[in-house]
């Protein structure tokens, strides 16, 4: 049984059916995305967003996913996946979340039907160890795995509601200590598994193969497989 988090009404679905059967995908507003997002997603913050899509039922038109795409915060890596020239071309899976409860291969579906949605060709996406995750969503859909992030630390500023890696490109760890004191913090990122797709033809996914920067290496397992 699921409770749709947009309208507060539930519904079952049988695992078994096919999620093209039972789902449809929509534009959503960001206010929308960003109010499940911290609600229902295991982070509850928020996220950049320049795309966002819903997963709706069709029996009742409840809510049962977001999937967020946005401009990646951090200037490294959007220069860093195919250089500097292909920058502009970088977008982040910020958020996926798909309510419990939904048919076998969801997730899959609702990224495999958002990708050609959007306008750029470069697609980076991140799964977190210490949330148990290892992108097998992304193993599923035939992502490119490269490895895990860097090792980065995360600037916070206590009252500041911006991204650390925001505030890292604009002050200095000297300027911060000076002007905002014991409410300026310091804390290791973990590192994430990052994968990268590339929402091109064949012609020009192989291009854009050739120029990226991180290495191809072979896909994490999870503990059980």
């Amino acid at each position: 049984m699921l409770l749709f988090p947009d309208t507060k009404t539930s519904f079952s679905f049988g695992l078994t059916q096919s999620p093209k059967e039972v789902f449809y995908i929509k534009p959503i507003q960001r206010a929308t995305a960003m109010r499940i997002v911290t609600e229902s997603h295991y982070l509850h913050r928020s996220c950049p967003c320049s795309f966002a899509f819903g997963l709706f039922c069709k029996d009742s038109g409840g809510l049962v996913g977001v999937i967020v795409y946005g401009t990646p915060s951090s200037a490294p890596l959007r220069s860093g996946v195919c250089g500097k020239d292909e920058a502009g071309n970088v977008i982040e899976l910020t958020r996926l979340w798909v309510a419990d409860g939904t048919p076998k291969n969801t997730e899959s579906f609702f990224i495999g039907n958002t990708l050609p949605l959007i306008d750029k060709e470069i697609v980076v996406s991140f799964a977190d160890p210490t949330a148990g995750h290892v992108g097998t969503v992304y193993q599923a859909s035939n992502w490119i795995y490269t490895g895990l992030s860097a090792k980065r630390t995360d600037w916070n500023i206590e009252g500041v509601k911006r991204h650390g890696q925001t505030i890292g490109d604009k002050y200095t760890a000297a300027y911060l200590r000076e002007h905002a004191g014991e409410r300026f913090t310091l804390k290791d990122r973990p590192q994430k598994h990052r994968y990268v797709y590339f929402n091109a033809k064949p012609r020009r996914r192989k291009e854009l193969l050739s120029k990226l920067k991180y290495p191809v290496t072979a896909y994490p397992k999870s503990a059980n497989q």
